[in-house]
């Protein structure tokens, strides 16, 4: 890889287009960038003066301290050109992946004992961002996914908070994958939003519970738990970890299966969402995680007209025939941004 030349702006802005084109044709209307530097925002910015995005986009301030600065010095930017882009929120990293055993663990992993995984970043550092954050009205969203990771991201929040008491932060946890079962109704507790991916349950439910083993992986994708504790789960992809096709993750909220519609009756069933829970993480949900509500997430008058037709009713067909819908068309503000060919 250091032989190969960095692209061109040209080249990250053709890239784009067509990574647009791709979300459109799998229904997105919008995305949440966890984690963008200040090039790829200044391209983005150029990109919404000249209508190109044709998305809502939602980015997050990577955790560079030179962009961060830069950033708070102009302050929180919300619905920029027409709608298209919105620049309030940074993002930070806690730990690992559960994958490559780097999630920070609060005891050793349950396949390696010598092991509880690693921290990317000082809890006193995720403080001192969190207070600048709530100082200068961005919002925070930590990458999290170990309890011990959780737990030092929440710690770190409640600091915060203590220092500079605010009302509607609307922190966020990227992930929140592994919850130690005291750290649960700390989301709520505190005001802060697990941001959280259907599909990761479905592609490591396989072998996570090697990772966590029979009691810890009670409390991995914890949906339920935490929706009955009161919080609000913004329910997404992590593309390009995972597959575009939100019906994925749709999918995997209510049934906790895979695309085989394996393991009978699901993993861990007792987590599922309802359909109307699913629906609202991927949609309303969202939004309000992003400060958007008032603008997206229902087709509600005065609303923005975002809106995706689909072949069939997902909130009615067997579970089983969810992954077998077709987006027929992708509007954006009105305007279709995809359309079904149809030849065959």
């Amino acid at each position: 890889e250091s032989r190969i030349p960095a692209p061109t702006t040209a080249e990250t802005r053709a890239v784009l287009k067509e990574a647009i084109s791709v979300m459109h044709r799998w229904g997105l209307t919008g995305m949440h960038d966890a984690g963008a530097s200040r090039g790829l925002i200044d391209l983005y910015e150029d990109m919404a003066k000249t209508k190109e995005l044709n998305l809502r986009l939602y980015v997050m301030i990577s955790d560079d301290s030179a962009a961060i600065n830069h950033y708070m010095q102009i302050g929180p930017r919300s619905a920029l050109y027409d709608g298209q882009l919105w620049v309030r929120a940074i993002k930070l990293y806690a730990d690992g992946a559960m994958g490559s055993r780097g999630a920070a663990l609060l005891e050793p992993y349950s396949d390696d004992p010598n092991n509880t995984g690693l921290l990317l970043s000082a809890p006193a550092h995720i403080r001192e961002v969190a207070e600048r954050g709530l100082k200068a009205g961005f919002q925070v969203n930590t990458h999290a996914i170990g309890d011990r990771g959780n737990r030092v991201v929440l710690d770190a929040y409640e600091q915060a908070l203590k220092s500079l008491p605010t009302a509607d932060h609307r922190f966020r946890v990227e992930h929140a994958q592994t919850l130690h079962y005291d750290d649960l109704p700390r989301f709520a507790q505190l005001g802060v939003i697990p941001s959280m991916q259907a599909s990761h349950q479905t592609s490591d439910m396989y072998w996570i519970g090697k990772r966590l083993g029979p009691t810890r992986v009670l409390g991995a994708y914890a949906w339920r738990s935490l929706i009955n504790s009161g919080v609000v789960i913004p329910n997404g992809s992590d593309f390009p970890v995972e597959q575009v096709n939100p019906l994925i993750s749709f999918h995997a909220s209510i049934a906790r299966q895979d695309a085989n519609d394996w393991p009978a009756g699901g993993w861990l069933p007792e987590q599922r969402m309802t359909r109307e829970e699913a629906l609202r993480s991927m949609t309303i949900w969202p939004a309000y995680s992003a400060f958007q509500e008032k603008d997206m997430g229902s087709l509600t008058p005065g609303k923005l007209a975002d809106f995706v037709i689909l072949d069939q009713d997902i909130m009615r067909v067997p579970a089983e025939l969810v992954l077998k819908t077709n987006v027929i068309a992708t509007y954006v503000g009105g305007k279709a941004v995809y359309e079904k060919s149809s030849t065959p």
